[in-house]
């Protein structure tokens, strides 16, 4: 009979511990459900605050159609690091251009030198390319730069270079592998805070490769912010990050285009390959320095870039 009685009080404990252990894996989803619900809004508010539709340019001309994230559709993106000023729209100091392949699961990239001489679309003039943000904004810029380069532009980013190094400082600072020592900068892997990364892609007097040099580190930059923004350290820093996008990005993507665009094409972001130009020259004309492009290398470029969208 003692024994029954200590039995069922055994049973009895490991049936309350069971309970208690049972509210508290129910607590805890409960809580992950509410972080993933919140993490959720917050992705949309920032993503509605970041969204601006480019009036007029619904979709490229040089495309039949809208972009299908659904079925894959290799696309393209104008990356503008804008350098504003108090009472003017600023001019777009960087200039990269993306695209993104889910079916060959890679991407390219190219900087392009921001003193190029070329047609300014809807200006009626050749002048420098970054010249046309500052005269009609993130169309102009687009509508230039596809002409240029004989592509579609699909969607544009907009970034405020001056506030970027918040983003850098809100992922916690980013790794880079530097190839020549300057200005406290060392050779080989560094890491940069917002301050330092801004100034280390704005050097271009003591780079050898002067300007050429300066677009390699932007775009190692935007690698490594790309890199660090989906780092676990970084998820969990989310809210500083998202922050700091809505202040300082725009873009005509929206919410459920991003959605498609991680859903769809996560893994052609890994493998990102680098174009370049280089064969131009730099020539003076009416006083201003300009950037000639070589139009041999400005067509293989351009080739490999509508290889890449499955345009030829």
């Amino acid at each position: 009979m003692a024994e029954n009685k200590r039995s069922r009080k055994k049973a009895k404990k490991g049936m309350t511990w069971k309970k208690w252990l049972l509210l508290i894996i129910g607590i805890f989803v409960l809580a992950v459900g509410a972080l993933i619900a919140k993490v959720y809004i917050d992705i949309k508010r920032t993503a509605s605050d970041i969204h601006e539709i480019i009036p007029e340019r619904p979709k490229s001309d040089m495309r039949d159609s809208e972009i299908a994230f659904d079925n894959q559709d290799p696309f393209s993106i104008l990356l503008l690091g804008v350098d504003a000023r108090e009472g003017d729209s600023g001019r777009s100091d960087t200039m990269i251009v993306m695209t993104i392949n889910p079916k060959k699961d890679s991407s390219m990239m190219v900087s392009i030198p921001r003193d190029t001489l070329t047609e300014i679309v809807g200006q009626g003039n050749e002048d420098k390319l970054n010249h046309a943000f500052a005269f009609g904004g993130v169309k102009m810029a687009l509508d230039s730069t596809e002409n240029l380069m004989n592509i579609p532009l699909d969607y544009a980013v907009q970034v405020n270079m001056e506030s970027f190094k918040e983003i850098v400082d809100a992922v916690g600072g980013v790794d880079v592998n530097n190839s020549i020592a300057f200005d406290g900068f060392s050779e080989g892997n560094i890491h940069l805070n917002g301050e330092d990364a801004l100034a280390y892609v704005r050097m271009r007097k003591q780079d050898p490769r002067g300007d050429f040099g300066r677009q390699d580190r932007q775009k190692q930059i935007v690698q490594a912010v790309m890199k660090e923004g989906a780092s676990v350290s970084s998820i969990m820093n989310y809210k500083e990050i998202f922050d700091s996008i809505s202040a300082n990005v725009r873009t005509n993507l929206d919410f459920d285009d991003m959605v498609d665009i991680q859903k769809n094409y996560r893994d052609a972001t890994k493998d990102v390959h680098q174009l370049y130009f280089e064969r131009g020259e730099g020539q003076m004309i009416n006083g201003v320095w300009y950037y000639i492009m070589n139009e041999e290398e400005l067509n293989e470029v351009s080739t490999q870039l509508r290889e890449h969208l499955e345009l030829d």
